[in-house]
């Protein structure tokens, strides 16, 4: 049976910003989130997989989930202390991404192996833009 997760895209996620930011954050007290991913060998520096996502046109995208731990060391690594997936930025581009909208990773039979979509934003009229409301992950039934 496959599952699904959604995360609605912060500016930040998108590049909207114009700043750079490792991936989107995958928040590490959400147990089933970080289980419906790769299980990553967490007492290494910074541990990560490799998983493929195809897109609903069939394109296989390489992205990377990765637990960013240099603050669990002793003597501390770096200041970071937190699970990403990264290497979206192409696959965003595609499919002309934006904050608000929802990227939607379903599991498949094969470990590491997903789908990949983006559900665009519902949309108010409020002049020249958008209004957002974001709520991070969340399982889709």
């Amino acid at each position: 049976m496959s599952e699904s997760y959604e995360k609605i895209l912060t500016p930040n996620d998108t590049g909207e910003t114009g700043g750079h930011q490792a991936g989107i954050a995958v928040p590490k007290k959400n147990i089933e989130l970080i289980a419906f991913f790769p299980l990553l060998a967490i007492e290494t520096f910074n541990p990560d997989k490799w998983i493929t996502c195809e897109d609903p046109e069939g394109e296989l995208w390489e992205m990377r989930f990765v637990y960013y731990n240099g603050k669990t060391f002793s003597p501390r690594k770096s200041t970071r202390n937190e699970y990403r997936v990264t290497h979206m930025t192409k696959f965003f581009s595609k499919w002309n991404a934006s904050s608000g909208d929802a990227v939607i990773f379903t599991s498949t039979k094969l470990e590491g192996n997903y789908r990949i979509s983006i559900k665009k934003a519902p949309t108010e009229n409020t002049g020249d833009h958008k209004q957002v409301v974001l709520r991070g992950w969340k399982a889709v039934y």
